[in-house]
Parts: structure tokens; sequence; C-alpha cells
């Protein structure tokens, strides 16, 4: 029998917990620990680090991990690439689940920028109405733009404020809906919005409402990651391990 561990954090990972959880697969998921109150999951949970590329292919090794599925964020860059090292360290087979990117459709008004750094410098120049649609880890690096209003939104009430002089925080936990993403819009006046190609459905409600808004967004690009095999659907890496997801599975998704 498999015996998976599962690098989580998404909605992707959660709905392919179930899905092993109910099939009998033993699982583990492992959070970074950057969400104060995750959801229940049905397997088994770790939180935290593992210590490096070294750390992550001695915990395959020691807990006898046959499978290693890395369902994390598409720009949690750095632990898909000690994913991808560690599993062939470990001599484990390793997958990634992971969400195609969005493409612009003709009416969007998208400006693309490589990483976090090109984000803060395109927002020189006069102060607008700024939906910062980036959760909350690299929020205080636009305080180097501090003539904006910026709107944010976390998953979590913080610990401390963000320092940015100027802006308005709302704690909420999607999923989100794009009517609902039109009228916090609407109501804060923004007049551009700034996010990750994260890609999917589930976190796609803010692209849509600024396409019916006629909004101009900031587009940051997925960062690199080596070579790996990747699939879109849960069903997907069901099948990988090996097994048939069956048309059951996918309706308890």
């Amino acid at each position: 029998m498999p015996n998976v561990l599962l690098l989580g954090g998404t909605t992707e990972a959660s709905a392919l917990a179930r899905l092993l959880a109910a099939r009998g697969i033993a699982t583990t998921l492992s959070y970074a620990g950057r969400t104060a109150t995750p959801r229940a999951q049905p397997v088994p949970v770790r939180v935290g680090g593992f210590g490096g590329v070294t750390g992550l292919a001695d915990y395959l090794r020691q807990h006898r991990v046959t499978h290693l599925v890395d369902a994390t964020h598409p720009f949690a860059a750095t632990m898909s690439a000690h994913a991808v090292d560690a599993a062939r360290l470990a001599g484990v087979p390793h997958v990634a689940l992971t969400r195609p990117a969005w493409e612009p459709a003709s009416e969007d008004r998208w400006t693309r920028v490589p990483d976090i750094e090109s984000a803060v410098a395109a927002l020189c120049g006069p102060a607008r109405r700024v939906m910062l649609a980036l959760g909350r880890m690299h929020v205080e690096a636009f305080a180097a733009q501090p003539q904006h209003h910026y709107l944010l939104r976390f998953v979590d009430t913080p610990e401390r404020l963000p320092a940015l002089p100027r802006h308005s925080l709302i704690v909420d936990r999607g999923p989100f809906t794009v009517m609902g993403d039109s009228t916090l819009m609407q109501r804060h006046a923004i007049d551009l919005v700034v996010c990750k190609n994260a890609g999917g459905q589930g976190a796609e409600a803010k692209l849509l409402a600024a396409r019916q808004l006629g909004l101009p967004m900031l587009m940051i690009d997925r960062p690199a990651i080596p070579d790996r095999m990747e699939v879109y659907r849960p069903e997907d890496v069901f099948a990988w391990l090996g097994h048939d997801a069956g048309p059951d599975a996918e309706r308890g998704v």
C-alpha cells in the first residue's frame, strides 16, 4: 500500500486528502504553517518545515514514504524545488498537483511582471487605490510605494498591522465569488488589482470581477521551478498511485 506525503496548503491538496482518505490510503498532509487556523483534514497533519532538501529526504526515508505529492501553491518555488531534489535523493516517486496558469482574455487589461520586486517598481507614479490580492507574505514590500491606498485581504487577523501608511484590511476566507469581489472593488473604489498568476478556478473570482469592471491588473508571473511531472486533478494523482479513482471518487472531491 502507498504511504503518501502530501505537501499542502491549497484547495487541491485538501481535495486530494479527502480522496485518499476515502480510499484508505495512508497519507500525511504537511503545511508550512503560515495559516493560523487551517481547515480540518481527514488525514494526519504535520506543520512546519523539514530543514531543507536534506531534512525532507531524511523524513521521506525515516517515515518510509512511498510517494511524494507536491500540492503547494504555484508560488511556493523553494518548497517545490526542494521536493524535486529530496525525492531524487530518497528515491521516492514524485508528482506535482498544480493548476494551469491563467491566460488573459481579449478584454483583460494585464501588465505582466516577473516578480514582486518588479510589481513594486511598476507602482511608481501618482496615488491610486490598489487591491493587493497577494495574501500577506509580500505585502510589506509595497511600503516602498507609500503614496497608494492599499486594500488587503488576509485569511487570519495579523498579529501586527502591515507597515503600509494607507490601507484597509479585510479578514475573510474564500471561496470568493465574482459578485462579491466586484462589490468589494467598487466599495473601495479600486482602480488597479495586483495579483499573482496562481491559476485554477478557486481563486479566479478577482480576475473575472476586474474584467467585468474594466480594471487593469498587474499580473505577477510564476517563478521558475525545476522540471517535474505535473497533473491538474486530484483524480490524476490517484491514477498515478496505481489506483482507479472512478466516478464515485470524483463526485466526492
